[in-house]
């Protein structure tokens, strides 16, 4: 809804520059938050939109980039968490340093946006974290950024209860293989990509317009009655086998 204030945290990446341009054409106004100064200023540049640097891995930066994001626009009704990393490694051989990483990345900088919005979304509005097919569906090498994703979908229904009282409504999106940036060296190495591919039953990865998409719905205050929600954005991977075509 044009006017409507968002927070877009990962702004740059492949679903969150796309989630960006979105809620641009729609007329919402935008706080970008990333990493990165260059890309992120670039995007801002190109969608009018205020920007901030922040790192994922600080809860502090991203709580004080909300509540900045809340004064400067004079209140904000959603937030969009697309902070994310993916490591490919089992148990074994993954150290704590990269276990830590992951969790901060991942978990924790959603427990800092469900934080900051509790603490500045006044007016009630929308909170979208990304969680994982991951999460859901046992994948070998997948242990660190599993149990990372697998807390957010706790996050997310302990979060929508505990603040359905003030019409803060926490949901989620459940993405299976994306073709982004991120995951480019698995979309890119042709025996890894037909192994996942052979998993989702759709026959297709995700690209980033198809989160993106169901992500915006999700931020639009139309959707009043949605609050706790998994949303699987997946081609089926974590859900369904399709049989062969005959």
């Amino acid at each position: 809804m044009a006017g409507e204030a968002i927070v877009l945290l990962g702004a740059y990446g492949g679903i969150g520059s796309e989630l960006a341009r979105r809620l641009a054409s729609k007329g919402y106004r935008l706080m970008l938050a990333g990493r990165n100064p260059e890309k992120l200023a670039l995007l801002a540049k190109e969608l009018g939109a205020a920007s901030e640097v922040v790192d994922a891995t600080d809860s502090a930066q991203i709580e004080n980039c909300v509540a900045h994001a809340a004064e400067t626009f004079g209140g904000l009704h959603g937030i969009a968490n697309c902070f994310g990393s993916l490591i490919l490694k089992p148990a074994h051989l993954t150290t704590d340093a990269e276990l830590d990483e992951t969790l901060a990345v991942n978990l924790r900088s959603a427990f800092a946006t469900v934080r900051a919005a509790a603490r500045n979304m006044k007016q009630g509005g929308s909170v979208v974290l990304c969680s994982s097919a991951a999460a859901r569906l046992g994948m070998a090498n997948h242990e660190a950024i599993a149990a990372a994703k697998a807390g957010i979908l706790g996050l997310t229904l302990a979060a929508a209860a505990s603040y359905a009282s003030r019409n803060i409504r926490i949901n989620a999106v459940a993405p299976g293989l994306t073709r982004t940036p991120l995951t480019e060296r698995i979309t890119g190495n042709e025996t890894m990509a037909k192994g996942s591919l052979n998993m989702h039953a759709l026959g297709r990865f995700g690209e980033p317009a198809d989160v993106a998409s169901a992500m915006e719905w999700l931020l639009d205050p139309q959707q009043q009655w949605i609050t706790g929600q998994v949303m699987g954005v997946d081609g089926g991977l974590a859900t369904i086998r399709a049989r062969a075509a005959s």
